[in-house]
């Protein structure tokens, strides 16, 4: 089930809220549980049991972790224990077929017999889930949170729907207090509805208008790829990904705090950044300080010798592009980073720090979209065909109706007003008109108030009326 679809925005939600908060507080937890293994089985009837044993195996564990917290070998090897089972379910079920393909091409190449097995499905949200499932054994092993005593509890952290299929992956840690006692007001609901409102509105109204354009010119061929039309796609995809992504932790975040969690922040306008560092500091946070705190700091980090520093970047870039998906593709966009990051560590960023300004931000750009080809196209030699017609300045002439055939009328309104909100331009004017109201109650109320009622009430409108009529509604996340 996708949040920005009529089944979950006029059937599920209304009703989980509904029983929600007619549930006594000692059955809301069940409620949600019941609520998200639903939600999840919608879309994967018979994956949920991979859930199901996810849950159990991991607050098993847990639990022995907690038992032998005085005994390290023993703390030790239930921890290995608990991260081999959660590995081993995301490995067979996302990278099983992808290992057989590429072990095949070589016992090929040997002449020797292929292996043969059958097309394993990928179930929805396992490289989420599955890193939420760890991050709680470590805390456990670190001692930083006791183990959870109520397998149901441990349940709903792992399969709680709101951040289930598209993150932002929440740590153990950060919500286990909320798990157990968490408190619901009206405040809280309604700032949730808002920020639900402005994701979904992301989603509709401007990711999916922009995918249009980038599927089109994504999908085209030798000359009908031509340079200015490479550029308008690889530039509507990295708007797209943005705000799709973006959009999805907006809602997630949302629909958290209607259930009385705060969850942390997922996306801070990375386009800004004017470096490659700092872009991953904006850009999908939870991913990157989970690889952060789990796989680069504990070994070394940035403490220990420059080539070791090489060796722990590249490693968790490597990570992070298979993380994202088991295709080749993904490994050179990961390695991509890997290699910037790496040079900008070597001493570039120095160097770049003394740079004007939107020449730091040209070069992150640049980076960033070319690496974007690698990950949006399907295979190596479509991504090298696509920079090859980025820079074929011999490719330039593009006719009106070679435009008008990857540029829809939504999209011609979608692109620019998605560059103008890629940046900081909201909370700006935000804070400026907070300023300028001052404390009076009726300036406020016409100068914030009412036009964020009018703003929020139209964006409603337009999304609902475009979920209702659209059948247009590109999903990235089946690819994770």
């Amino acid at each position: 089930m996708v949040f920005s679809t009529p089944v979950f925005l006029f059937g599920f939600l209304p009703v989980v809220l509904l029983f929600y908060y007619l549930s006594p507080t000692r059955y809301k937890n069940r409620w949600l549980l019941i609520a998200s293994l639903f939600f999840y089985a919608w879309g994967e009837v018979f994956y949920v049991l991979v859930m199901l044993i996810s849950i159990v195996a991991n607050f098993l564990v847990g639990r022995k972790i907690d038992q032998n917290h005085t005994l390290k070998k023993q703390r030790d090897f239930y921890l290995a224990l608990g991260i081999s089972i959660n590995l081993f379910l995301l490995i067979t079920y996302k990278y099983a077929n992808f290992i057989v393909d590429n072990l095949n091409f070589l016992l090929n190449s040997l002449y020797l017999p292929s292996i043969d097995i059958p097309s394993i499905h990928l179930p929805l949200g396992i490289s989420f889930f599955t890193f939420q499932a760890i991050s709680y054994l470590v805390d456990v092993h670190r001692r930083e949170v006791p183990a959870q005593k109520k397998l149901l509890d441990l349940g709903l952290y792992i399969s709680l729907f709101p951040q289930l299929i598209a993150g932002p992956i929440i740590r153990y840690h950060d919500v286990s207090a909320q798990i157990s006692d968490r408190q619901h007001s009206l405040e809280l609901f309604a700032s949730g509805t808002i920020r639900f409102i402005y994701g979904l509105a992301k989603k509709v109204l401007l990711a999916n208008p922009l995918a249009e354009i980038a599927d089109s010119v994504f999908a085209s061929t030798g000359n009908d790829l031509t340079m200015p039309l490479a550029w308008l796609g690889i530039l509507a995809y990295t708007l797209q990904i943005y705000f799709d992504f973006s959009g999805y932790s907006d809602m997630a975040i949302g629909l958290g705090r209607m259930f009385g969690f705060r969850f942390h922040e997922n996306f801070n306008y990375p386009y800004i950044a004017t470096s490659l560092r700092t872009f991953w500091r904006r850009w999908h946070i939870s991913l990157s300080s989970w690889f952060r705190d789990y796989v680069y700091i504990p070994m070394g980090g940035s403490r220990v010798s420059t080539l070791r520093v090489y060796r722990n970047l590249f490693l968790v870039f490597i990570l992070t592009g298979f993380w994202h998906g088991a295709s080749w593709n993904f490994l050179i966009w990961g390695l991509l980073h890997g290699v910037f990051l790496a040079v900008e560590h070597a001493g570039f960023s120095n160097l770049l720090e003394k740079l004007w300004k939107p020449i730091q931000h040209a070069y992150l750009l640049f980076i960033v979209m070319i690496s974007w080809v690698f990950f949006r196209a399907d295979t190596i030699t479509q991504a090298i065909d696509y920079l090859i017609a980025l820079f074929d300045i011999r490719n330039f002439a593009t006719s009106e109706l070679q435009y008008m055939q990857v540029v829809t009328y939504e999209s011609l309104w979608a692109l620019p007003i998605a560059l103008l909100l890629a940046m900081p331009v909201y909370p700006v004017l935000k804070q400026w008109l907070q300023k300028i109201s001052g404390q009076g109650v009726l300036r406020t109320a016409l100068l914030i108030d009412l036009p964020r009622l009018a703003l929020l009430s139209s964006l409603l409108f337009l999304c609902m009326v475009k979920v209702a009529s659209s059948t247009y509604n590109p999903f990235i996340y089946f690819r994770f």
